[in-house]
């Protein structure tokens, strides 16, 4: 806003509270995580800064009734459908998305029914080995007085207090120098008391790990250490298995319950260096079976395309899960390209984060690309390229922005949530908190949200 002096930003959000993966998926034990929150603050104090929460773009309202009223719509609403494994019995009770049992610990409304039966048995296996993977295994690990202190809902708490789960298996399909988890989330693991760490392979590492690049270097270090405490003075354990990919979950006959996971042993395959970050594995005609009453699939997300993209010109590769782009962000289509070319940039439209580059980076890198989206809407606007409307004739944009389709919107029985909402909701939540001696305590329902703001 700074860069295009009389700029105006209109942010839609489809639930009432603002934040999305940074409330709702950040594990409740990094509260410092979500400092990033307080830049957004500063935002949206702007005059020329507008948060429309409750409003699903596409649902509420369509995009081709958007269009008129603005120069540019960027798309940045991430990653909401999981990657699915495609083998027998990922559909078995008992059988969890590490993105719902996420969402359901830390208040996110769709997942509040979840039941994820953490009473069932003692065993968990989880398939992947991303720092999601190793967030669910530190929550179901972690004492349930520790946790207390931190803003998880306290549904989740009761659940967690009566959990039987005692041993964490963390499965990937490839070697430890090949997995995706990083030093921080490895470290806070082996720092959990009462939860001992089963030895990994050394075969796994080079003989002298000081030669490894410096990241790979620094999580062989904190696995090779371990935990200081013995299986036997430990009440809990967990481990890190490499080279299996998963073949299917099984249940017994009889009760249909969730007994064991059976993997494919991978190799590397010949001629790949099995020390490389890169390293390709093949599967082998042998298999391994985890016993498990509990089974997390943590293999990735994927963005969804939301309706009416066709009615504005926007595209999309469902294999991918993104919005086909420049290296900037600018949405670009096979048809827009001038003269004999096939593809250039569909004016006005731009995109940012997960819908972007697909469901890889931190927070850090995701608000890196946002700052890079907004250089270059503010360059195009410089350098006078076309935007959504043209600038004369019935086509020209209104400039009127949510005050185009607000009464529409209202009219389809919407209840729109303002900045100002949310921060009565904000203070809501913190007052809940503070009688339970925590941050805040979250409301489990978008119903809850609206009822509290409209007493």
């Amino acid at each position: 806003m700074h860069k295009v002096q009389d700029a105006r930003v209109d942010m839609y959000e489809q639930l009432p509270v603002p934040y999305g993966l940074v409330r709702f998926g950040v594990a409740p034990d990094h509260p410092e995580v979500k400092n990033c929150q307080d830049t957004f603050e500063e935002v949206a104090a702007s005059p020329r800064f507008n948060y429309i929460g409750n409003v699903r773009v596409g649902y509420d309202i369509g995009l081709a009734k958007m269009k008129p009223h603005y120069d540019a719509i960027l798309f940045s609403y991430g990653a909401s459908e999981d990657r699915k494994l495609g083998i027998p019995g990922e559909d078995l009770p008992g059988v969890l998305s590490a993105r719902e049992f996420v969402g359901w610990y830390n208040g996110l409304p769709q997942f509040q029914s979840l039941a994820p039966g953490l009473d069932a048995g003692e065993q968990a296996v989880i398939i992947g080995q991303g720092n999601v993977a190793l967030d669910v295994a530190r929550i179901l690990l972690t004492p349930v007085d520790v946790l207390r202190k931190t803003d998880i809902t306290e549904q989740a708490l009761q659940v967690l207090s009566g959990s039987r789960v005692k041993s964490v298996k963390v499965v990937g399909r490839r070697g430890p120098l090949q997995a995706a988890f990083t030093v921080k989330e490895a470290r806070e693991l082996m720092h959990i008391p009462g939860v001992t760490f089963e030895p990994i392979d050394q075969s796994l590492y080079p003989p002298d790990i000081k030669k490894l690049p410096r990241v790979q270097r620094r999580i062989a270090e904190v696995l090779l250490k371990g935990t200081q405490a013995s299986p036997q003075e430990s009440c809990k354990s967990w481990s890190l298995s490499f080279l299996k990919a998963p073949k299917s979950i099984d249940a017994s006959e009889g009760s249909g319950h969730l007994t064991s996971v059976t993997f494919t042993n991978q190799a590397f395959s010949p001629g790949t260096d099995p020390f490389s970050k890169s390293a390709s594995v093949t599967p082998t005609e042998e298999t391994s079976a985890y016993p498990a009453s509990l089974a997390f699939r943590s293999v990735g997300y994927k963005s969804a395309a939301l309706p009416g993209f066709s009615d504005i010109g926007v595209p999309f590769d469902p294999k991918l899960g993104i919005i086909p782009n420049d290296p900037y962000g600018r949405v670009i289509a096979p048809s827009e390209g001038p003269g004999a070319l096939t593809a250039g940039h569909v004016p006005g439209l731009y995109c940012a984060g997960w819908v972007k580059r697909g469901p890889t980076g931190v927070i850090a890198s995701t608000m890196q690309d946002a700052f890079a989206s907004a250089d270059v809407i503010a360059q195009d606007w410089e350098s006078d390229v076309p935007f959504l409307n043209t600038d004369k004739g019935e086509k020209q944009s209104t400039g009127l922005g949510w005050d185009g389709i607000k009464e529409e919107v209202i009219g389809n029985g919407v209840r729109p949530v303002s900045w100002e909402d949310w921060k009565r909701l904000d203070q809501a939540e913190r007052s809940r908190g503070k009688e339970l001696s925590k941050e805040r305590e979250k409301f489990k329902t978008v119903e809850d949200m609206l009822a509290t703001l409209d007493r």
